[in-house]
Protein backbone atom coordinates (compact mmCIF):
# COMPACT_ATOMS: atom_id res chain seq x y z
CA UNK A 1 0.00 0.00 0.00
CA UNK A 2 1.26 3.46 -0.92
CA UNK A 3 0.89 5.85 1.97
CA UNK A 4 0.64 9.00 -0.14
CA UNK A 5 -2.55 7.79 -1.77
CA UNK A 6 -5.96 8.43 -0.33
CA UNK A 7 -7.87 5.36 0.86
CA UNK A 8 -10.43 5.77 -1.95
CA UNK A 9 -7.76 5.88 -4.67
CA UNK A 10 -6.05 2.89 -3.07
CA UNK A 11 -9.36 1.03 -3.19
CA UNK A 12 -9.96 1.96 -6.84
CA UNK A 13 -6.51 0.64 -7.74
CA UNK A 14 -7.09 -2.52 -5.76
CA UNK A 15 -10.50 -3.12 -7.36
CA UNK A 16 -9.06 -2.51 -10.82
CA UNK A 17 -6.35 -5.10 -10.20
CA UNK A 18 -9.05 -7.53 -9.06
CA UNK A 19 -11.01 -6.85 -12.25
CA UNK A 20 -8.15 -7.33 -14.71
CA UNK A 21 -7.22 -10.71 -13.22
CA UNK A 22 -10.83 -11.89 -13.13
CA UNK A 23 -11.56 -14.76 -15.51
CA UNK A 24 -15.20 -13.68 -15.66
CA UNK A 25 -14.26 -10.28 -17.10
CA UNK A 26 -11.97 -11.74 -19.74
CA UNK A 27 -14.64 -14.24 -20.74
CA UNK A 28 -17.02 -11.30 -21.11
CA UNK A 29 -14.53 -9.43 -23.30
CA UNK A 30 -13.77 -12.50 -25.37
CA UNK A 31 -17.45 -13.29 -25.98
CA UNK A 32 -18.48 -9.74 -26.89
CA UNK A 33 -16.71 -9.87 -30.25
CA UNK A 34 -18.53 -12.91 -31.69
CA UNK A 35 -21.84 -11.87 -30.10
CA UNK A 36 -21.71 -8.42 -31.70
CA UNK A 37 -20.37 -9.90 -34.93
CA UNK A 38 -23.29 -12.28 -35.39
CA UNK A 39 -25.84 -9.55 -34.65
CA UNK A 40 -24.16 -6.80 -36.67
CA UNK A 41 -23.41 -8.85 -39.79
CA UNK A 42 -26.93 -10.29 -39.83
CA UNK A 43 -28.47 -6.83 -39.36
CA UNK A 44 -26.37 -5.27 -42.14
CA UNK A 45 -27.26 -8.11 -44.51
CA UNK A 46 -30.98 -7.75 -43.83
CA UNK A 47 -30.76 -3.96 -44.05
CA UNK A 48 -28.98 -4.23 -47.41
CA UNK A 49 -31.54 -6.65 -48.80
CA UNK A 50 -34.44 -4.42 -47.76
CA UNK A 51 -32.56 -1.50 -49.29
CA UNK A 52 -32.57 -3.32 -52.64
CA UNK A 53 -29.38 -5.40 -52.66
CA UNK A 54 -29.73 -8.15 -55.29
CA UNK A 55 -33.37 -7.12 -55.69
CA UNK A 56 -35.54 -5.29 -58.18
CA UNK A 57 -37.98 -3.38 -55.96
CA UNK A 58 -36.66 0.18 -56.21
CA UNK A 59 -37.53 2.44 -53.31
CA UNK A 60 -38.36 -0.33 -50.85
CA UNK A 61 -35.85 0.97 -48.35
CA UNK A 62 -36.67 4.66 -48.56
CA UNK A 63 -38.04 4.76 -45.00
CA UNK A 64 -35.32 2.63 -43.45
CA UNK A 65 -33.86 3.81 -40.15
CA UNK A 66 -30.37 2.55 -39.19
CA UNK A 67 -31.40 2.76 -35.53
CA UNK A 68 -34.09 0.12 -35.95
CA UNK A 69 -32.53 -1.84 -38.78
CA UNK A 70 -28.93 -2.04 -37.62
CA UNK A 71 -28.16 -0.66 -34.18
CA UNK A 72 -31.03 -2.10 -32.17
CA UNK A 73 -30.17 -5.68 -33.22
CA UNK A 74 -26.39 -5.08 -33.10
CA UNK A 75 -26.46 -3.67 -29.57
CA UNK A 76 -28.79 -6.46 -28.45
CA UNK A 77 -25.56 -8.38 -27.87
CA UNK A 78 -24.92 -5.97 -25.00
CA UNK A 79 -28.28 -6.84 -23.48
CA UNK A 80 -27.52 -10.55 -23.76
CA UNK A 81 -24.08 -10.11 -22.20
CA UNK A 82 -25.51 -7.96 -19.40
CA UNK A 83 -27.93 -10.73 -18.47
CA UNK A 84 -25.71 -13.81 -18.67
CA UNK A 85 -22.08 -12.62 -18.33
CA UNK A 86 -21.83 -9.29 -16.53
CA UNK A 87 -23.42 -10.56 -13.26
CA UNK A 88 -20.46 -12.89 -12.73
CA UNK A 89 -18.06 -9.96 -13.04
CA UNK A 90 -19.99 -7.96 -10.43
CA UNK A 91 -20.29 -10.97 -8.13
CA UNK A 92 -16.54 -11.58 -8.41
CA UNK A 93 -15.76 -7.98 -7.36
CA UNK A 94 -17.77 -8.34 -4.14
CA UNK A 95 -17.66 -12.03 -3.22
CA UNK A 96 -13.95 -12.34 -4.03
CA UNK A 97 -13.06 -9.96 -1.19
CA UNK A 98 -14.98 -12.05 1.31
CA UNK A 99 -13.34 -15.29 0.20
CA UNK A 100 -9.79 -13.87 0.03
CA UNK A 101 -10.03 -11.90 3.26
CA UNK A 102 -9.48 -8.57 1.46
CA UNK A 103 -12.73 -7.30 2.94
CA UNK A 104 -11.12 -7.05 6.38
CA UNK A 105 -8.22 -5.09 4.86
CA UNK A 106 -10.68 -2.67 3.25
CA UNK A 107 -12.42 -2.13 6.57
CA UNK A 108 -9.12 -1.03 8.11
CA UNK A 109 -8.86 1.93 5.71
CA UNK A 110 -11.53 3.93 7.53
CA UNK A 111 -13.96 4.07 4.59
CA UNK A 112 -17.68 3.61 5.06
CA UNK A 113 -19.42 0.65 3.34
CA UNK A 114 -21.26 2.94 0.84
CA UNK A 115 -17.94 4.45 -0.25
CA UNK A 116 -16.42 1.00 -0.70
CA UNK A 117 -19.40 -0.13 -2.75
CA UNK A 118 -19.21 3.05 -4.85
CA UNK A 119 -15.63 2.17 -5.75
CA UNK A 120 -16.60 -1.36 -6.74
CA UNK A 121 -19.51 -0.03 -8.79
CA UNK A 122 -17.30 2.47 -10.62
CA UNK A 123 -14.72 -0.17 -11.48
CA UNK A 124 -17.42 -2.58 -12.63
CA UNK A 125 -18.93 0.10 -14.84
CA UNK A 126 -15.51 0.91 -16.28
CA UNK A 127 -15.07 -2.77 -17.10
CA UNK A 128 -18.42 -2.74 -18.90
CA UNK A 129 -17.45 0.32 -20.96
CA UNK A 130 -14.38 -1.56 -22.17
CA UNK A 131 -16.61 -4.52 -23.02
CA UNK A 132 -18.71 -2.20 -25.18
CA UNK A 133 -15.80 -1.51 -27.53
CA UNK A 134 -16.95 -4.14 -30.09
CA UNK A 135 -20.40 -2.56 -30.68
CA UNK A 136 -18.78 0.88 -30.68
CA UNK A 137 -16.31 -0.29 -33.32
CA UNK A 138 -19.29 -1.45 -35.37
CA UNK A 139 -20.24 2.22 -35.64
CA UNK A 140 -16.90 2.93 -37.32
CA UNK A 141 -17.42 0.01 -39.71
CA UNK A 142 -20.89 1.25 -40.61
CA UNK A 143 -19.50 4.72 -41.25
CA UNK A 144 -16.81 3.27 -43.50
CA UNK A 145 -19.56 1.59 -45.55
CA UNK A 146 -21.11 5.00 -46.17
CA UNK A 147 -23.85 4.55 -43.57
CA UNK A 148 -25.60 7.40 -41.80
CA UNK A 149 -25.05 8.10 -38.09
CA UNK A 150 -27.43 10.29 -36.07
CA UNK A 151 -25.66 11.24 -32.84
CA UNK A 152 -28.68 11.85 -30.53
CA UNK A 153 -30.26 8.45 -31.15
CA UNK A 154 -26.89 6.72 -30.78
CA UNK A 155 -26.32 8.52 -27.48
CA UNK A 156 -29.72 7.32 -26.26
CA UNK A 157 -28.95 3.74 -27.33
CA UNK A 158 -25.51 3.65 -25.70
CA UNK A 159 -26.75 5.39 -22.56
CA UNK A 160 -29.56 2.87 -22.22
CA UNK A 161 -27.19 -0.08 -22.29
CA UNK A 162 -24.86 1.60 -19.80
CA UNK A 163 -27.82 2.18 -17.48
CA UNK A 164 -28.88 -1.45 -17.90
CA UNK A 165 -25.35 -2.54 -17.01
CA UNK A 166 -25.45 -0.37 -13.90
CA UNK A 167 -28.61 -2.19 -12.82
CA UNK A 168 -26.94 -5.55 -13.40
CA UNK A 169 -23.82 -4.56 -11.46
CA UNK A 170 -25.93 -3.32 -8.55
CA UNK A 171 -27.96 -6.53 -8.56
CA UNK A 172 -24.83 -8.69 -8.66
CA UNK A 173 -23.27 -6.71 -5.82
CA UNK A 174 -26.43 -7.04 -3.70
CA UNK A 175 -26.74 -10.80 -4.17
CA UNK A 176 -23.00 -11.32 -3.63
CA UNK A 177 -23.10 -9.45 -0.33
CA UNK A 178 -26.13 -11.46 0.79
CA UNK A 179 -24.98 -14.91 -0.31
CA UNK A 180 -22.17 -16.78 1.36
CA UNK A 181 -20.81 -18.15 -1.93
CA UNK A 182 -20.60 -16.79 -5.52
CA UNK A 183 -22.71 -19.68 -6.81
CA UNK A 184 -25.49 -18.69 -4.41
CA UNK A 185 -25.25 -15.11 -5.62
CA UNK A 186 -25.43 -16.29 -9.24
CA UNK A 187 -28.62 -18.27 -8.53
CA UNK A 188 -30.19 -15.30 -6.75
CA UNK A 189 -29.29 -12.99 -9.65
CA UNK A 190 -30.76 -15.40 -12.17
CA UNK A 191 -33.89 -15.65 -10.04
CA UNK A 192 -34.39 -11.88 -10.13
CA UNK A 193 -33.76 -11.82 -13.88
CA UNK A 194 -36.28 -14.59 -14.52
CA UNK A 195 -38.69 -12.71 -12.26
CA UNK A 196 -38.55 -9.65 -14.52
CA UNK A 197 -39.22 -11.90 -17.52
CA UNK A 198 -42.29 -13.28 -15.74
CA UNK A 199 -43.51 -9.73 -15.12
CA UNK A 200 -43.11 -9.02 -18.85
CA UNK A 201 -45.03 -12.18 -19.71
CA UNK A 202 -47.92 -11.41 -17.38
CA UNK A 203 -47.92 -7.83 -18.60
CA UNK A 204 -48.39 -9.01 -22.18
CA UNK A 205 -51.07 -11.55 -21.23
CA UNK A 206 -52.97 -10.02 -18.33
CA UNK A 207 -52.56 -6.29 -18.94
CA UNK A 208 -53.61 -3.98 -16.12
CA UNK A 209 -51.09 -3.18 -13.41
CA UNK A 210 -48.90 -6.05 -14.65
CA UNK A 211 -48.52 -4.19 -17.94
CA UNK A 212 -47.69 -0.98 -16.08
CA UNK A 213 -45.06 -2.75 -13.96
CA UNK A 214 -43.57 -4.45 -17.02
CA UNK A 215 -42.84 -1.01 -18.46
CA UNK A 216 -40.11 -0.54 -15.84
CA UNK A 217 -38.29 -3.85 -16.28
CA UNK A 218 -34.76 -3.77 -17.78
CA UNK A 219 -35.97 -5.39 -21.01
CA UNK A 220 -38.67 -2.75 -21.53
CA UNK A 221 -36.25 0.03 -20.63
CA UNK A 222 -33.65 -1.16 -23.14
CA UNK A 223 -36.33 -1.54 -25.82
CA UNK A 224 -37.30 2.12 -25.42
CA UNK A 225 -33.69 3.29 -25.64
CA UNK A 226 -33.21 1.12 -28.73
CA UNK A 227 -35.99 3.12 -30.36
CA UNK A 228 -34.46 6.44 -29.34
CA UNK A 229 -37.00 7.19 -26.61
CA UNK A 230 -35.75 8.58 -23.29
CA UNK A 231 -38.34 8.76 -20.50
CA UNK A 232 -37.50 10.63 -17.33
CA UNK A 233 -39.50 8.26 -15.12
CA UNK A 234 -37.72 5.21 -16.52
CA UNK A 235 -34.27 6.73 -16.19
CA UNK A 236 -34.83 7.90 -12.61
CA UNK A 237 -36.40 4.57 -11.63
CA UNK A 238 -33.35 2.73 -12.97
CA UNK A 239 -31.02 5.08 -11.10
CA UNK A 240 -32.95 4.58 -7.86
CA UNK A 241 -32.86 0.79 -8.27
CA UNK A 242 -29.10 0.84 -8.98
CA UNK A 243 -28.40 3.01 -5.93
CA UNK A 244 -30.68 0.84 -3.81
CA UNK A 245 -28.84 -2.30 -4.95
CA UNK A 246 -25.46 -0.82 -4.04
CA UNK A 247 -26.90 0.44 -0.76
CA UNK A 248 -28.25 -3.01 0.04
CA UNK A 249 -24.84 -4.49 -0.69
CA UNK A 250 -23.20 -1.92 1.59
CA UNK A 251 -25.54 -2.85 4.44
CA UNK A 252 -24.74 -6.55 4.22
CA UNK A 253 -20.99 -6.08 3.86
CA UNK A 254 -20.64 -4.83 7.43
CA UNK A 255 -19.02 -7.71 9.25
CA UNK A 256 -19.94 -7.92 12.92
CA UNK A 257 -23.24 -6.06 12.59
CA UNK A 258 -26.15 -8.16 13.92
CA UNK A 259 -28.23 -9.80 11.21
CA UNK A 260 -31.46 -8.50 12.72
CA UNK A 261 -30.22 -4.92 12.45
CA UNK A 262 -29.19 -5.41 8.85
CA UNK A 263 -32.61 -6.87 8.06
CA UNK A 264 -34.41 -3.88 9.57
CA UNK A 265 -32.13 -1.43 7.77
CA UNK A 266 -32.67 -3.32 4.50
CA UNK A 267 -36.44 -3.06 4.96
CA UNK A 268 -36.11 0.67 5.59
CA UNK A 269 -33.96 1.05 2.49
CA UNK A 270 -36.50 -0.92 0.47
CA UNK A 271 -39.34 1.28 1.69
CA UNK A 272 -37.41 4.44 0.87
CA UNK A 273 -36.57 3.12 -2.61
CA UNK A 274 -40.22 2.15 -3.21
CA UNK A 275 -41.37 5.64 -2.23
CA UNK A 276 -38.78 7.21 -4.53
CA UNK A 277 -39.80 4.94 -7.42
CA UNK A 278 -43.47 5.79 -6.88
CA UNK A 279 -42.56 9.47 -7.11
CA UNK A 280 -40.53 8.87 -10.27
CA UNK A 281 -43.46 7.15 -11.99
CA UNK A 282 -45.48 10.35 -11.65
CA UNK A 283 -43.10 12.21 -13.98
CA UNK A 284 -44.20 12.49 -17.60
CA UNK A 285 -41.26 14.18 -19.32
CA UNK A 286 -39.77 12.30 -22.27
CA UNK A 287 -37.63 12.95 -25.31
CA UNK A 288 -37.77 11.33 -28.73
CA UNK A 289 -34.15 11.37 -29.92
CA UNK A 290 -34.71 9.18 -32.97
CA UNK A 291 -34.07 10.78 -36.32
CA UNK A 292 -37.25 9.23 -37.74
CA UNK A 293 -39.41 10.49 -34.82
CA UNK A 294 -40.79 6.99 -34.63
CA UNK A 295 -42.00 7.53 -31.07
CA UNK A 296 -43.90 10.72 -31.86
CA UNK A 297 -46.55 12.17 -34.07
CA UNK A 298 -45.50 14.74 -36.64
CA UNK A 299 -44.54 18.14 -35.29
CA UNK A 300 -47.61 19.67 -36.91
CA UNK A 301 -49.91 17.15 -35.21
CA UNK A 302 -48.23 17.70 -31.86
CA UNK A 303 -48.72 21.46 -32.09
CA UNK A 304 -52.46 20.95 -32.63
CA UNK A 305 -52.77 18.32 -29.88
CA UNK A 306 -51.07 20.58 -27.32
CA UNK A 307 -53.75 23.19 -27.92
CA UNK A 308 -56.47 20.76 -26.79
CA UNK A 309 -56.82 21.47 -23.06
CA UNK A 310 -59.84 19.32 -22.21
CA UNK A 311 -59.25 15.90 -20.57
CA UNK A 312 -59.46 12.92 -22.86
CA UNK A 313 -60.69 9.48 -21.76
CA UNK A 314 -60.26 6.53 -24.11
CA UNK A 315 -61.96 3.21 -23.40
CA UNK A 316 -60.84 0.39 -25.68
CA UNK A 317 -62.74 -2.90 -25.64
CA UNK A 318 -59.79 -5.03 -26.68
CA UNK A 319 -58.09 -7.99 -24.98
CA UNK A 320 -54.45 -7.87 -23.94
CA UNK A 321 -53.30 -10.25 -26.68
CA UNK A 322 -55.44 -8.81 -29.44
CA UNK A 323 -53.13 -7.54 -32.23
CA UNK A 324 -55.39 -4.51 -32.65
CA UNK A 325 -54.68 -3.48 -29.07
CA UNK A 326 -50.93 -3.72 -29.64
CA UNK A 327 -51.32 -1.65 -32.79
CA UNK A 328 -53.42 0.93 -30.95
CA UNK A 329 -51.07 1.15 -27.98
CA UNK A 330 -47.71 1.29 -29.70
CA UNK A 331 -48.60 3.30 -32.78
CA UNK A 332 -51.05 5.80 -31.31
CA UNK A 333 -51.73 5.89 -27.56
CA UNK A 334 -48.10 5.75 -26.40
CA UNK A 335 -47.40 8.76 -28.62
CA UNK A 336 -50.56 10.50 -27.46
CA UNK A 337 -49.59 10.25 -23.78
CA UNK A 338 -46.36 12.08 -24.48
CA UNK A 339 -48.21 15.05 -25.99
CA UNK A 340 -51.40 15.19 -23.91
CA UNK A 341 -50.68 14.46 -20.22
CA UNK A 342 -54.43 14.61 -19.38
CA UNK A 343 -55.13 11.35 -21.18
CA UNK A 344 -56.67 8.37 -19.42
CA UNK A 345 -56.76 5.04 -21.22
CA UNK A 346 -58.88 2.12 -20.07
CA UNK A 347 -58.81 -1.35 -21.58
CA UNK A 348 -61.93 -3.47 -21.09
CA UNK A 349 -62.04 -7.20 -21.84
CA UNK A 350 -63.46 -10.35 -20.27
CA UNK A 351 -60.53 -12.55 -21.38
CA UNK A 352 -56.84 -12.06 -22.11
CA UNK A 353 -56.87 -13.42 -25.68
CA UNK A 354 -60.20 -12.06 -26.90
CA UNK A 355 -60.69 -15.03 -29.23
CA UNK A 356 -64.23 -15.79 -28.07
CA UNK A 357 -65.22 -12.18 -27.51
CA UNK A 358 -65.26 -11.29 -31.18
CA UNK A 359 -69.03 -11.79 -31.42
CA UNK A 360 -69.78 -10.00 -28.15
CA UNK A 361 -71.60 -6.72 -28.39
CA UNK A 362 -69.18 -3.83 -28.19
CA UNK A 363 -65.98 -5.79 -28.52
CA UNK A 364 -63.48 -3.96 -30.70
CA UNK A 365 -65.03 -0.57 -30.02
CA UNK A 366 -62.86 2.34 -28.94
CA UNK A 367 -64.79 5.08 -27.14
CA UNK A 368 -63.49 8.62 -26.91
CA UNK A 369 -64.68 11.16 -24.33
CA UNK A 370 -63.21 14.64 -24.77
CA UNK A 371 -64.62 17.06 -22.21
CA UNK A 372 -68.07 15.42 -22.31
CA UNK A 373 -68.24 14.91 -26.07
CA UNK A 374 -68.26 11.21 -26.94
CA UNK A 375 -67.83 9.13 -30.06
CA UNK A 376 -66.92 5.59 -31.01
CA UNK A 377 -64.52 4.21 -33.58
CA UNK A 378 -63.12 0.81 -34.47
CA UNK A 379 -60.02 2.17 -36.20
CA UNK A 380 -56.79 1.43 -34.34
CA UNK A 381 -54.29 3.17 -36.60
CA UNK A 382 -52.55 6.39 -35.60
CA UNK A 383 -54.26 8.26 -38.42
CA UNK A 384 -57.68 7.02 -37.30
CA UNK A 385 -57.07 8.00 -33.67
CA UNK A 386 -55.94 11.51 -34.64
CA UNK A 387 -58.90 11.97 -36.97
CA UNK A 388 -61.33 11.03 -34.20
CA UNK A 389 -59.71 13.37 -31.66
CA UNK A 390 -59.66 16.28 -34.12
CA UNK A 391 -63.33 15.68 -34.88
CA UNK A 392 -64.28 15.75 -31.18
CA UNK A 393 -62.18 18.84 -30.55
CA UNK A 394 -63.61 20.63 -33.55
CA UNK A 395 -60.20 21.48 -34.99
CA UNK A 396 -58.91 21.07 -38.51
CA UNK A 397 -56.19 18.47 -39.09
CA UNK A 398 -52.84 20.07 -39.92
CA UNK A 399 -51.48 19.88 -43.40
CA UNK A 400 -48.82 17.25 -43.92
CA UNK A 401 -45.35 18.72 -44.35
CA UNK A 402 -43.66 16.75 -47.10
CA UNK A 403 -40.27 18.30 -46.39
CA UNK A 404 -40.35 17.29 -42.72
CA UNK A 405 -41.05 13.62 -43.46
CA UNK A 406 -38.27 11.15 -42.68
CA UNK A 407 -37.01 9.72 -45.96
CA UNK A 408 -34.76 7.06 -44.47
CA UNK A 409 -31.19 6.04 -45.24
CA UNK A 410 -31.19 2.92 -47.43
CA UNK A 411 -27.77 1.34 -47.87
CA UNK A 412 -27.28 -1.75 -50.00
CA UNK A 413 -23.78 -2.88 -48.96
CA UNK A 414 -22.23 -5.96 -47.45
CA UNK A 415 -20.55 -6.06 -44.05
CA UNK A 416 -17.02 -6.16 -45.44
CA UNK A 417 -14.31 -6.78 -42.87
CA UNK A 418 -16.75 -7.25 -40.01
CA UNK A 419 -16.13 -10.98 -39.77
CA UNK A 420 -12.37 -10.50 -39.50
CA UNK A 421 -12.78 -7.84 -36.80
CA UNK A 422 -15.32 -9.60 -34.59
CA UNK A 423 -14.39 -13.25 -35.15
CA UNK A 424 -10.62 -12.90 -35.45
CA UNK A 425 -8.95 -9.66 -34.42
CA UNK A 426 -10.98 -8.94 -31.28
CA UNK A 427 -10.97 -12.48 -29.78
CA UNK A 428 -7.27 -12.87 -30.60
CA UNK A 429 -6.38 -9.53 -29.05
CA UNK A 430 -8.39 -10.29 -25.92
CA UNK A 431 -6.80 -13.73 -25.58
CA UNK A 432 -3.28 -12.30 -25.80
CA UNK A 433 -4.11 -9.36 -23.53
CA UNK A 434 -5.72 -11.63 -20.97
CA UNK A 435 -2.75 -13.99 -20.78
CA UNK A 436 -0.25 -11.12 -20.55
CA UNK A 437 -2.25 -9.19 -17.94
CA UNK A 438 -2.86 -12.17 -15.68
CA UNK A 439 0.81 -13.11 -15.79
CA UNK A 440 1.76 -9.55 -14.86
CA UNK A 441 -0.59 -9.11 -11.92
CA UNK A 442 -0.73 -12.65 -10.52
Amino acid sequence: MRLHKSPFLWLLEKEWRELVVSRAWWVLLLAMGPLVGVAFISAVRTYAEVSGLNGTAAGVGEALSPLIGVWAPAFSACELAAVFLLPFVAIRLVAGDRQSGALKLEMQQGMSPPVRMAAKGLVGLAGWLIAMLPPLSAILLWKSYGGSIYAPEMAALIGGHVLNAALTIALGAATASLGEHPSTAAILTLGVTVGTWIVNFFGAVQGGWWEHAAGYTPAAMVAEFQHGLVRLDTVLTAVVLALAGLGFAALWMRLGTPVRRRVYESMALGGLAAAAIFGCTRLNASWDLSESRGNSFSEADERVLRQIRRPLVIEAHLAAEDPRRLDLEHKALSKLRRVMPAVEVRYVAATSIGLFEQTSAGYGEVWYDLGGRKTMSRVTTAEGVLETIYSLAGVAPPKEDEEAMFRGHPLAVRAKGAGAVFYGIWPGAMLVAGIFTRRRFL
